[in-house]
Formats: structure tokens, sequence, C-alpha cells
């Protein structure tokens, strides 16, 4: 829990309390927008961009396209922007490694689908120390954690499209060898278990099926194996 809120910068462990650690996050995040990308690429719209920033990275491991985006900030927040404007703002979080995206891909052709994408943050404190509201959605931050696990074990990782269904990650590896990941805080509860379950259902070859939950207990099923993702961070674990 403390990881989500405060990340991943490692000066924070030098400091002796959850406080004094998520105030100094906080004052090198800030620090890292106003030096490092305000400045350094001369965004003369300051107000426009932060409302964008905070708009992407609020909605971490939301499925996102330019459309729906650019609509959104016309229509509801009657905001004046340009699609080039919005596209370069978010070329912008990219380039400086705030925000990661990660295309669709359709499993039965095996090709990106083009148009829609997730954006995953690169350190959890950026969107806690950004907020007033420090509820932690444990689903989402689980999911983007994942992500960067995946990414940091030299996994390329897209988002699955299995018929209509969603699967959270179809990964490859150096091999060209597929794998499916579901992630859940838990699925405990049978409708969600029944859901998270449901696009394994509809896949017909041979790769290796993931659960990665917060659960201890482990509901293997079907021989899609069911992990405790801490586990799989730890190594303790192997996908």
């Amino acid at each position: 829990q403390e990881f989500i809120v405060n990340g991943g910068f490692p000066k924070s462990l030098e400091f002796n309390t959850f406080e004094a650690r998520q105030l100094y996050t906080k004052s090198i995040i800030e620090e890292i927008f106003e030096k490092d990308i305000k400045t350094r690429n001369k965004i003369r719209n300051k107000q426009v961009f932060e409302v964008i920033r905070s708009y992407i990275i609020n909605n971490y491991s939301a499925t996102f396209s330019l459309n729906s985006v650019y609509d959104y900030f016309r229509n509801k927040e009657k905001i004046n922007i340009t699609k080039i404007t919005l596209r370069n703002y978010i070329d912008i979080l990219l380039k400086a490694k705030i925000i990661y995206r990660c295309d669709r891909f359709d499993q039965k052709t095996k090709k990106m689908l083009r148009g829609e994408y997730k954006f995953y943050i690169a350190d959890m404190a950026l969107f806690f120390a950004l907020n007033t509201d420090n509820r932690i959605n444990f689903g989402a931050s689980l999911e983007n954690l994942v992500y960067l696990y995946l990414v940091s074990s030299g996994y390329k990782v897209s988002v699955g499209k299995i018929g209509k269904l969603e699967c959270d990650f179809i990964t490859r590896d150096v091999h060209n060898e597929y794998a499916y990941i579901q992630v859940s805080q838990s699925v405990m509860n049978q409708k969600t278990e029944e859901r998270e379950y449901r696009p394994f259902e509809h896949i017909r070859d041979g790769y290796p099926r993931y659960l990665l939950t917060l659960d201890t207990f482990r509901n293997q099923r079907d021989g899609i194996k069911h992990f405790n993702a801490i586990d799989v961070f730890l190594g303790n674990e192997k996908i």
C-alpha cells in the first residue's frame, strides 16, 4: 500500500516516516513538471496542459481514444482545444516517461488495433502527489503495477481483444511466445471470478493463461494459473 502511494523514488527511503516520504515525493514530482516538462517544452497554455495531464493521470488503466478525449474536453469541459494540441500534450507526457501507452491487440488476427489504447503511469506516486483524494483504487493500481513489472521484465505488452471481451494483457517475449494475463484485486466473489475467467474461455491456442490477484487463496481452474501478484513481483512465482 505504501509503494502504491509513495512510489519508487529511491531517496524517499531515507526518510523515517510515511508522511515525510510523501512530502518528499510530492515536492520532487512538482519540480519535475515545472522544470523538466513545462519549462523545457515551453508550454504556453499551462492551465490547459495541467487539465489534460490530470485527466490522463487520473484515468490510468482506462481505455482511451484520441477522439473520445477530445470530445470530452470540447463538449463536457468546454475547453477550446485542437486535436493537434491534445496529441502534442500527450506526446510530451509520453516522451517524459510520465505515462506509457499500451496498444490493443486482436488475439484472432494477431494485429494491433489502431485508435484505442490504455495509459499507465510510470510511478503510482504521480497520481497521489497530484490529487487531494488519496483513496486507493486497488484494481486499477494493481493493473498498473503489473504492466510496469511486465515491461521492465522485457515483455512486449498489449491490451487483449478477444472477440467482444477484453483480456488485461497479452504478452510476447523475445521468442514470440505469447501469454494471457488477467488482473483483479480479488476473485473471492463469484461474480468477479466469472468475469475474470470469461476471456480465457474464448482462447483456443495453447499459450499460458495467468490470473494475478492479491488473494492468498489460489482458485485454480481450467488450467489457468492463479498467482498472488506480490509473489510474482518478488520473484517467488514465474510467468
